[in-house]
């Protein structure tokens, strides 16, 4: 298998993709409507990220008259795989049981929820969501 694609994107960026990851292909004007509800965003901002997001490789672009469509050149797995590893790095010298640990004593994790994460574990369930 080849290298996992290394993205990190802003929470902007990741409203973008997720109109992509649920649509498929779609155009820019549908991106813009949906982002223009959910966030106010003009249709300027949106074909902007489109065409940053497109010249990272994250994204494909093509042109049907005058109409641009886009589509997702990487799934939401990627993304969360290499944002949680940048965060793992970042804040925790590349140790995830540090991670685990923080989420724990936080309680950002109910009980409940450690019963099943032991549970993933044991099966070597790595890419359960």
């Amino acid at each position: 298998m080849g290298k996992q694609p290394d993205v990190t994107l802003s929470e902007l960026q990741i409203a973008l993709m997720r109109v992509l990851w649920q649509r498929g292909e779609t155009s820019t004007s549908d991106v813009a409507e949906q982002l223009g509800a959910e966030r106010g965003l003009k249709h300027t901002t949106v074909a902007t990220l489109l065409t940053r997001l497109e010249k990272r490789g994250v994204v494909a672009q093509r042109r049907d008259g005058r109409q641009l469509f886009y589509r997702a050149l990487v799934d939401e797995t990627d993304v969360r795989r290499s944002m949680v590893a940048d965060l793992i790095g970042a804040l925790f010298a590349g140790d995830a049981q540090q991670l685990v640990a923080h989420l724990v004593q936080e309680s950002e994790i109910a009980p409940g929820d450690l019963a099943k994460v032991k549970r993933r574990l044991a099966r070597g369930d790595r890419d359960a969501k």
